[in-house]
């Protein structure tokens, strides 16, 4: 076996220079929400242990089952803590994004978190969920693993954004994910997605994953204009609503239609 059993759709839709959507997790425990996002046509979910209550346990649950199902599982953890990282990779994560990294030396501590040696000091824990659980010599699993494992490190300040060249340039960095909403608040203009500030930020970012070949990824921005300009930036990694928003905006949606019948 010289090939990982569970192909990383999300990092091949990227590399092949096209879009890739993602899910947001944050209240569904039980694994149907894996089935509707690969129904809806999402490429991946992402676990968000930063903004919910999930468990380690229900997270593993849930990115085994997007392994298999065919959609990439991504986890959001807590904190830049090296066990957080590890624990949420061995139990399936195909991809960690870390919050608030604000420089380089944090972005060197997710890497080094995340990957294997030589490229990082990740702990070897075997095979796993990822490669299918295949039997392979530690090399080959660890090499395996590096590849298809994407790390992606939030930029949600002014100082990240700042430094965006810096980090973009560590090697072993996957994506650049701007989170528009704490980056607003930190700026002093909340919820402003037309101010010019935004856009700013995000060609700061662009140029910077554009020299260091890194992609791209959107996060807080659900439509508009702006995410026509943001793609020809060169933005392919989009985080669309979490689940928790789509059933109340859809229940919303439903009494107000049959209020409108049964009136």
């Amino acid at each position: 076996m010289t090939q990982p059993l569970i192909e990383n759709r999300l990092l091949k839709t990227l590399k092949a220079g096209e879009t890739a959507l993602c899910l947001t997790v944050r209240i569904s425990r039980t694994l149907h929400v894996v089935a509707i996002a690969r129904a809806a046509g999402f490429e991946a979910l992402y676990v968000d242990m930063e903004h919910s209550q999930i468990s380690f346990e229900d997270t593993s649950q849930l990115c085994l089952a997007a392994c298999l199902a065919g959609v990439t599982p991504l986890v959001r953890v807590a904190s830049h803590e090296h066990y957080d990282i590890n624990r949420a990779l061995d139990g399936g994560a195909a991809g960690i994004i870390v919050p608030h990294i604000d420089n380089a030396a944090e972005a060197k501590a997710c890497v080094d978190a995340c990957r294997f040696p030589p490229l990082g000091k990740r702990s070897v824990a075997g095979s796993g969920a990822v490669l299918g659980y295949a039997s392979l010599p530690a090399v080959e699993t660890m090499r395996l693993l590096n590849e298809n494992i994407l790390v992606i490190p939030m930029l949600e300040t002014p100082e990240a954004i700042r430094n965006a060249d810096a980090i973009a340039a560590v090697a072993g960095i996957d994506m650049l994910l701007i989170g528009t909403n704490d980056l607003m608040a930190e700026m002093g203009i909340p919820g402003q997605l037309d101010n010019p500030k935004v856009r700013e930020a995000y060609a700061t970012v662009a140029a910077a994953c554009k020299r260091h070949k890194r992609f791209l990824g959107i996060g807080g921005i659900k439509g508009g204009a702006i995410l026509g300009e943001l793609r020809a930036m060169g933005a392919q990694f989009l985080l669309a609503r979490n689940d928790e928003t789509m059933l109340l905006d859809a229940a919303r949606q439903e009494t107000k239609a049959l209020h409108g019948i049964f009136k």
